[in-house]
């Protein structure tokens, strides 16, 4: 009552004008006239989640541009480096916050939802959004190699005998050499960290333990160091243990600076006694290890990760997996390009790794459930053959569903259910097992919620189609877009499939129904568009121009196929957006993303490998470009210094659809027949070495693709393990006439393909 007759509008505005701020009422009016009216203005979590972002970054302002004489990570010292690609202004800047260089790499297991980063340079965090180690080398009258302040550094990503990611740095007879990988110590989580340090000369080998990550400062109030046990403990609570005693452990507050500068001076200590206390929460340390001249020394750092694991199953409980054990009966790659392959393997075990628990699209910014991502890397993993994997992951999405019938993972976001009634669909003709009853009834609860949900039936452009909503944060203002729309009408045939599988012919006609309702509502509103503002192509919605938000528009096309190969529209939007939107190569998403996205660019590869355009594979070519030295990319890149500057440093859907891509080189399914071997890059053919993918699930069954030679003459092999009945095959190999094998039950060799040059009377 009291909210209702206080004139709470009214006090603060005055309140406002008083002190000489704008009225707030009005600039929120102004703000929304730039978007269509919706239930939400921005999910509230997105919401949550940008102000501890800024929240951080407002710290980095006050902490960080007074405290140059520092050592920062890596993307600080580029950031505020005038001479640098990377440098960004701050005078207007409220925030300092990572713009850059957004790169980081996880490892862990596949049972467990823990992910000890490693950034460009080498600085390990341990624990999720804690603080750093970082590792240096000089003294003795010499020089110090910093690792974040050098300009290369070599870093991999090694797969075996565990995930492991190794940053190797040299300079002028100095060189640091770090490992990180996951652990158990006792069947408890460890980050165990394996520093091995040369020289030339006397120096010191130096752990620093750091105030920040790779997002900004995190804080450290208080070290001590115990000599007897040889360990840290960092604000009283988290362990960092040391495999030998170091000669001499350093220690430093923000007001006595940077233990650099105790370093430096080589102090005996900072501070009287082996522990520091920090106000500001910028305690900083170092431990150091004496190397003579021409000697390597290697020490071992363990961070008990136990803090990270409230929430979650005991490890005993879940059972210790090997990436092995795992990885067994999975899709496997084989092509004569190590790099490709090197890049499928790290994108399969970056799913693997970020859906040990909930499925994340990443490691860090973007540990948190979404059901957009959630469903396009489990259909990843499906299409790698991570069955049981899956059924785990899927069978917790009922529980994320309201009394409505909506799947939420955050509020205002209309493409959910759609998303999620595909997948169940999908996850049914994948594996040919029946869908739980919680699935089937979710999903057809789901699909209710889809046809109440659309607007009113009127003459308007967006008349029956879905509210103006956020949908995928990349495509703009709040709008009516057309790719909820195509995810709705998914949705909605995909419940028809499960209603004709699990319930009743009359249920499956119902849903059929609502389909083509909405589908005639989407594509009268797509048809009724100006054409000054359509120009053929489909915008991201009724009421926009063509941009780059219309590559959401694809999704008709790709993954979805609600439009046959060779539609019209679609060819007109994927030249309008190559022509507009790409920058060297890749797919610039000039809205909220601002950079090269990776996963957009690879979906614009799937609709150009569909409808048989060869520039799929410059696109494919580019994105392998784009990533990391260990296999990730990050949600958007820039285009300079080609570092992230959006979302996770390592992302989960660009990952799947690497993977997904990948596998549609090989093996895919267009409608009831299924197409091999389209993709097979040229060159890889131009190797005359052996090509194999597989085992590879399909809707009909598992199918493995093997290309090998014969005589100097090329033999496609093909062994499937069909469910039912065999399905139509085409076998599409590049500069090769298409083949069609009957309608094998098991084994198929193809050994008398006729070139396309042979055909045309040209040259073999």
């Amino acid at each position: 009552m009291l909210k209702r007759w206080m004139p709470w509008k009214f006090i603060l505005r005055r309140l406002s004008r008083s002190y000489g701020f704008p009225d707030p009422f009005g600039f929120l009016a102004r703000l929304r006239r730039f978007s269509q009216p919706s239930e939400f203005q921005a999910p509230v979590e997105l919401l949550r989640a940008a102000m501890v972002f800024h929240v951080r970054g407002f710290i980095n302002t006050r902490a960080i541009q007074n405290n140059l004489d520092w050592v920062w990570p890596f993307w600080v010292e580029r950031q505020f480096n005038p001479g640098d690609v990377s440098f960004v202004p701050r005078a207007y800047s409220l925030t300092h916050v990572n713009l850059t260089q957004r790169n980081w790499t996880a490892v862990g297991r596949p049972d467990l939802p823990l992910y000890p980063l490693v950034d460009p340079r080498g600085l390990v965090t341990p624990l999720y959004d804690g603080w750093s180690l970082d590792f240096w080398i000089g003294g003795k009258g010499g020089p110090w190699l910093l690792p974040s302040r050098v300009s290369r550094v070599e870093q991999s990503l090694e797969f075996a005998p565990s995930m492991t990611v190794r940053t190797c740095c040299r300079e002028k007879g100095l060189k640091i050499d770090s490992r990180l990988h996951l652990d158990r110590d006792g069947g408890r989580p460890v980050a165990l960290v394996r520093v091995t340090g040369t020289c030339d000369r006397p120096s010191y080998l130096a752990v620093s333990l750091r105030p920040y990550n790779p997002e900004g400062i995190q804080f450290v109030e208080t070290i001590s160091y115990d000599g007897e046990t040889r360990t840290w403990f960092v604000n009283s609570e988290v362990p960092v243990r040391f495999s030998e005693a170091p000669e001499k452990v350093l220690f430093s507050n923000y007001v006595m600076g940077d233990v650099l500068h105790q370093v430096l001076e080589n102090e005996k200590t900072a501070c009287g006694s082996p522990r520091v206390e920090c106000k500001a929460g910028m305690a900083t340390t170092a431990a150091l290890f004496p190397l003579s001249g021409n000697e390597s020394r290697e020490i071992t750092l363990r961070i008990p990760l136990e803090g990270d694991m409230k929430g979650l199953p005991p490890p005993e409980e879940s059972g210790p997996l090997s990436w092995e054990s795992v990885l067994d009966g999975t899709a496997r790659l084989r092509v004569p390009d190590a790099r490709m392959g090197f890049l499928y393997e790290a994108a399969v075990r970056t799913l693997v790794l970020l859906s040990a628990g909930d499925v994340f699209p990443g490691p860090y910014t973007y540990r948190r459930f979404w059901f957009r991502d959630g469903c396009l890397m489990i259909n990843a993993l499906l299409s790698a053959g991570f069955r049981e994997r899956c059924f785990r992951l899927l069978n917790g999405f009922p529980r994320r569903q309201d009394r409505s019938g909506y799947f939420k993972s955050q509020e205002g976001e209309w493409d959910s259910n759609g998303q999620v009634l595909w997948v169940f669909d999908r996850y049914a003709r994948m594996t040919g097992d029946p869908l739980p009853g919680k699935w089937v009834d979710g999903a057809l609860k789901g699909a209710r919620w889809i046809t109440e949900k659309r607007t009113p039936r009127d003459e308007s452009l967006h008349g029956g189609l879905l509210p103006a909503g956020f949908s995928a944060e990349h495509l703009g203002p709040n709008d009516y877009y057309y790719w909820d729309d195509f995810w709705g009408l998914a949705g909605l045939q995909a419940a028809a499939r499960i209603a004709r599988r699990f319930r009743t012919k009359k249920e499956e006609q119902a849903l059929l129904a609502e389909a083509a309702d909405l589908e005639k509502s989407l594509f009268s509103s797509i048809d009724r568009i100006p054409e000054r503002r359509r120009r053929g192509g489909i915008p991201a919605s009724p009421y926009r121009r063509m941009d780059s938000g219309a590559v959401g528009s694809l999704v008709a096309d790709y993954p979805l196929q609600i439009l046959p190969p060779g539609n019209r529209a679609v060819a007109r939007t994927v030249d309008f957006l190559m022509t507009r939107c790409f920058h060297e190569g890749g797919f610039f998403q000039d809205m909220i993303h601002s950079g090269v996205n990776a996963y957009l660019t690879l979906s614009i590869a799937q609709t150009l490998l569909r409808n048989d355009d060869p520039r799929y594979a410059n696109l494919l070519e580019t994105v392998a470009d784009l990533a990391s030295p260990t296999g990730q990319w990050p949600e958007a890149i820039h285009p300079r210094t080609r570092g992230g500057c959006m979302g996770d440093g390592q992302h989960g859907w660009a990952a799947a659809e690497w993977v997904q891509l990948v596998r549609n080189l090989f093996v895919r399914e267009e409608g009831e027949k299924l197409i091999l071997g389209s993709g097979i890059l040229p060159s890889w053919i131009g190797a005359k070495e052996e090509i194999a993918y597989g085992p590879a699930p399909t809707p009909f069954g598992n199918v493995d693709f093997r290309l090998f030679w014969r005589d100097g003459r090329p033999v496609v092999h093909i062994q499937a393990l069909w469910r039912e009945s065999p399905p139509a095959v085409e076998v599409r190999l590049p500069g090769f006439q298409p083949e069609h094998p009957d309608r094998f039950s098991g084994t198929c060799f193809l050994e008398n393909l006729q070139a396309l040059e042979d055909h045309h009377g040209g040259k073999d």
